[in-house]
């Protein structure tokens, strides 16, 4: 006795691991320049609004930086929102909203503290050059690495409170708000498999 074979009519099956294709993903991740700008501005404010408020609770903003690191976290978080939306946009691409909200907290998370490092640092190494070696030295590039690498840790250490407590409610906010968006914005279909 042999089971005759039932053949698969229509459209070849998609990957079970894939979910859409590449050019689609891309275009999808593309932001325009009005939500570059104005989300820049207000997750940097939001960023900003977050440090204050941590300067007045924990030493009544009685620092001789308290604008200084006001603009540093502002400037941080409003280069890297543009970046966070893209990669948002990206991984978040036909993803439920639970999906979505995570891939938003994530994006934002890490690249708010990342860029804002990477500008800490930064400014920290220009600090330091005035004791740093010729340039473009062995010696140099050491020196270069690792008070890059000293700052990067010490604003993880130190600079990380900045954001507490408002900078975790914005945080939510902001990826609950690009996660109920994103189920708004699903483009069309256009793809082999489409």
């Amino acid at each position: 006795m042999s089971n005759p074979v039932k053949r698969h009519k229509g459209p070849a099956p998609r990957p079970a691991n894939d979910n859409s294709n590449l050019r689609d993903r891309l275009r999808a991740a593309r932001i325009g320049w009005s939500d570059a700008i104005f989300g820049a501005i207000g997750w940097g404010a939001a960023m900003a609004l977050s440090a204050q408020a941590w300067l007045w609770l924990s030493m009544a903003a009685l620092t001789t930086h308290y604008w200084s690191i006001t603009a540093l976290v502002f400037c941080g978080a409003a280069l890297a929102w543009p970046l966070s939306l893209a990669s948002f946009r990206f991984i978040a691409f036909r993803r439920s909203r639970e999906a979505a909200f995570a891939a938003a907290f994530l994006c934002l998370t890490l690249f708010t503290l990342g860029v804002t490092a990477v500008l800490f640092a930064i400014i920290y190494r220009n600090f330091y050059a005035q004791w740093h070696g010729d340039p473009f030295t062995k010696l140099w590039l050491l020196q270069l690495v690792f008070t890059s690498a000293a700052a990067v840790y010490q604003f993880a250490v130190v600079g990380v409170r900045l954001y507490l407590p408002l900078g975790v409610a914005f945080l939510f906010g902001a990826s609950f708000m690009l996660a109920r968006a994103n189920g708004r914005r699903m483009p069309p279909r256009t793809g082999r498999f489409s």
